[in-house]
C-alpha cells in the first residue's frame, strides 16, 4: 500500500507505507500532494529546526514572488486568525509572541491548574461509569481539555458549549486540500470566534481576573505588548492545538492499550503512579502520533539526502513516520509503555515546540490516571472503531467502551 491520504485504508493505518517510504529515501516527491515527503527521524528534526524553511513565506516574499496564488479574498478571516497565532509565525514577529505569550503562560499557571485538572477529569470518568460504559471520545476525551481550556481563559460555563464547533471547524482547513464547504465552515468559525474573544478581552480590561487572558493584556517588554490579533490568535491556537492533541492521544492511546492487553495490564498495576504515567503518555503519543505531519515551505534551496529541494517548494515532515523509525526507536512498531529514551516529535521541535506542551501532558495524565485509578472497574472494548476522514490530524469517529 503507498502513501494515499485520501485512501481509507492508508488512513486506518499508515504505518507500512511509512516503512515502505523510509526504504525509498530521505525525501520523496508525492505528486498527490504536490510536496516532498520526508519520512526519517533524523532529518525531521533537523528540518524542524532549520531556518531555511517557514511555516509562512509572506515575512520574505509575497505570493507572486514565491510561485504561489494568494488564498481567495473570502477566506482572510481564516488567514488573519491563523497567520497571527504562534505556529505560523516566523522571526521576528515569532521571537517577540512567543516571549510575551511565555510571561502569561508560565509553568506556574499550568501546575496551578492541574487539581482542577484532575477534578474534572474525575467528574468525567464518574459520569462514564455511571452509565455503565458509553463513548470514551465524547464522554471524556472531548470534554476534558475543552474545559481546561475554557478554565484557563476565564470562558464562563454558559459558553463553554461553542469552543469545540469552532475549533472542529477552524481545524478542517488543516487537512489536506479542503473543499470549499470545509473552508466556507472554517472562516464562519473564525468570525465568530474571534468576534467572541475580542468582546472577552474587552470585559477584562476593564476588569481583570486570574485567567490567561487577563495575564496577556498585562504582558509586556520593552518592545510594548501584544495586539488585539495576537491575543485572539494565541487564545483560538491554545484550544485548537491542545484540543485535538489531547483529544486524540486519549482515545487512539486507548484504542493501543486495547490491542495490547499485556500493555495495558502493566499500565494498570502501576496505578496513578505519576513517573509511569508520564513515560506511558510518551509511548502513546509517538506509538499513534496524532499530529501524523508538518508541512513547511522552503524560503532557500536546501538539500536533504543528496536530493535537491528548490526555493518555493513544500515539504511534508511526516512526524508519524519519524516515530517509527528504527534508526532512532528500538523495535518502534512495539507499544512500550516503560520506553526510556524516547524523543518523540509529537510535539515538534525548535521554535515552534508546542508551548502548551506541558498542560497538554498534566491533561493526559490525568485523563488516563483517573480511567486507571483504584475503585474503576476495566474497561472493554464494545466494538471496533473507524478512524475520522483526514489523514493530517489522526483521530477515531468514536470509541465505544463498557466497564
Amino acid at each position: 500500500m503507498g502513501f494515499d491520504p485520501w485512501d481509507a485504508a492508508f488512513v486506518a493505518d499508515p504505518y507500512p507505507a511509512y516503512r515502505e517510504l523510509r526504504e525509498q529515501g530521505r525525501a520523496i516527491w508525492c505528486e498527490a500532494t504536490g510536496q516532498w515527503v520526508v519520512p526519517h527521524y533524523a532529518d525531521v528534526s533537523a528540518l524542524l529546526r532549520d531556518r531555511r524553511l517557514g511555516r509562512t513565506y509572506l515575512h520574505r516574499f509575497s505570493h507572486e514572488e514565491f510561485g504561489r496564488e494568494a488564498p481567495p479574498p473570502e477566506h482572510e478571516p481564516f488567514h488573519v486568525l491563523n497567520g497571527n497565532g504562534l505556529l505560523d509565525l516566523e522571526d521576528p514577529a515569532h521571537a517577540r509572541v512567543r516571549r510575551l505569550v511565555a510571561k502569561a503562560f508560565t509553568p506556574r499557571t499550568v501546575e496551578r491548574l492541574v487539581p482542577s485538572v484532575r477534578r474534572m477529569a474525575g467528574e468525567l470518568v464518574g459520569r462514564l461509569l455511571a452509565d455503565g460504559g458509553g463513548d470514551l471520545l465524547a464522554t471524556v476525551a472531548e470534554p476534558l481539555p475543552v474545559a481546561v481550556i475554557a478554565e484557563l481563559l476565564g470562558v464562563p460555563e454558559a459558553d463553554r458549549g461553542l469552543l469545540r464547533p469552532w475549533s472542529a471547524d477552524i481545524c478542517g482547513m488543516f487537512e489536506l486540500r479542503p473543499d470549499e464547504e470545509t473552508a466556507r465552515r472554517a472562516v464562519r468559525a473564525s468570525v465568530d470566534f474571534s468576534a467572541y474573544l475580542r468582546e472577552l478581552i474587552a470585559e477584562r480590561r476593564t476588569r481583570p481576573g486570574e485567567d490567561l487572558i487577563s495575564a496577556l493584556i498585562a504582558a509586556h517588554d520593552d518592545e510594548g505588548r501584544l495586539s488585539e490579533q495576537e491575543m485572539v490568535s494565541t487564545c483560538v491556537l491554545l484550544l485548537n492545538a491542545g484540543h485535538e492533541a489531547t483529544v486524540n492521544t486519549t482515545a487512539n492511546g486507548w484504542w493501543a492499550l486495547f490491542r495490547n492487553p499485556d500493555q495495558l495490564a502493566a499500565l494498570r498495576a502501576g496505578g496513578r503512579d505519576p513517573e509511569k504515567l508520564s513515560t506511558a503518555v510518551d509511548e502513546l503519543m509517538r506509538y499513534d502520533t496524532p499530529l501524523q505531519m508538518f508541512e513547511r515551505w522552503v524560503l532557500d534551496d536546501i538539500s536533504v539526502g543528496g536530493t535537491e529541494i528548490p526555493r518555493g517548494a513544500e515539504v511534508a515532515l511526516l512526524f508519524g513516520s519519524a516515530n517509527r523509525d528504527p534508526a532512532r526507536f528500538e523495535d518502534p512498531d512495539a507499544l512500550d509503555l516503560a520506553r526510556a529514551d524516547n524523543p518523540h516529535l509529537a510535539f515538534g521541535a525548535g521554535i515552534h515546540y508546542c508551548l502548551g506542551a506541558p498542560l497538554a501532558r498534566r491533561e493526559l495524565e490525568a485523563s488516563f490516571g483517573a480511567l486507571l485509578a483504584d475503585g474503576v472497574p476495566p474497561l472493554r472494548l464494545v466494538e471496533e472503531p473507524q478512524w475520522r476522514d483526514g489523514y493530517v490530524i489522526r483521530g477515531l469517529e468514536r470509541l465505544l467502551v463498557e466497564f
